[in-house]
């Protein structure tokens, strides 16, 4: 700040000599600061490099901030990112990349596994699987609730919503049935999660006459791989 104030006074005809005497500063220091040369105010590299953090919900490290930049045509090396954030004050956040969707620890009713595995019915509207999924957004974690007819392994009621209450499941069965008007006597075959032993779904499932079906304790793949391969439809 010194060297800055005498460069002032010396717009104004006052010697450096009794500029940097009043200043206290010397006056090789004083030529020394005006050799240098200025420092941008702003690091273009730092500016993408906090844009590409801001970009990945505060998840990338030096590593991955590396690699973004990179995309876009800015050459930076790591130990340069890691300073960067260091200066800027990024740090990770890691955020849980599963989701629990399924509790069982509950006192309600489960019903026995009718389905069995028997994956591939011979005609439509015989049983239907359903589940619940979810996908991360920019403003948290949104539930998607989907059936399954077996038969021809196409999703035919689903819903969303932020949270996981009986009544997201309720709301893409009642789809179901609209599209596929099924008769009684068919198979809804699901995971043991409180959800789908509520008594909201099961007064559901009573009033259609359908009969509900539920995977074994533990075992997520008498329904979970037949979910999976499908769930991508929506």
């Amino acid at each position: 700040m010194s060297y800055q104030l005498i460069g002032q006074l010396q717009k104004e005809a006052i010697p450096v000599q009794h500029s940097c005497r009043v200043l206290a500063v010397s006056r090789s220091g004083y030529y020394g600061a005006q050799r240098r040369p200025a420092k941008p105010l702003l690091c273009k590299v730092g500016i993408h490099l906090k844009a590409a953090f801001v970009a990945s919900h505060q998840s990338y490290g030096s590593r991955r901030l590396v690699s973004a930049l990179q995309a876009q045509g800015i050459q930076v090396g790591r130990y340069k990112a890691r300073s960067l954030m260091r200066r800027a004050g990024l740090k990770p956040v890691w955020k849980r990349k599963f989701v629990h969707t399924t509790d069982s620890r509950h006192d309600l009713p489960v019903a026995e596994n009718i389905l069995a595995r028997q994956f591939n019915p011979t005609s439509p509207n015989v049983a239907f699987v359903t589940d619940i999924t979810y996908i991360r957004t920019g403003t948290g974690w949104l539930y998607l609730a989907i059936v399954l007819d077996l038969f021809s392994r196409r999703v035919v009621g689903w819903a969303m919503a932020p949270s996981m209450p009986a009544e997201l499941v309720c709301a893409a069965l009642r789809m179901a049935i609209q599209q596929r008007q099924p008769a009684p006597g068919l198979i809804v075959h699901s995971d043991r999660g409180s959800q789908y032993a509520s008594d909201q779904y099961q007064a559901l499932l009573n009033k259609h006459g359908f009969i509900c079906s539920m995977s074994r304790r533990g075992n997520c793949w008498d329904t979970q791989s037949i979910m999976d391969e499908n769930a991508c439809q929506i």
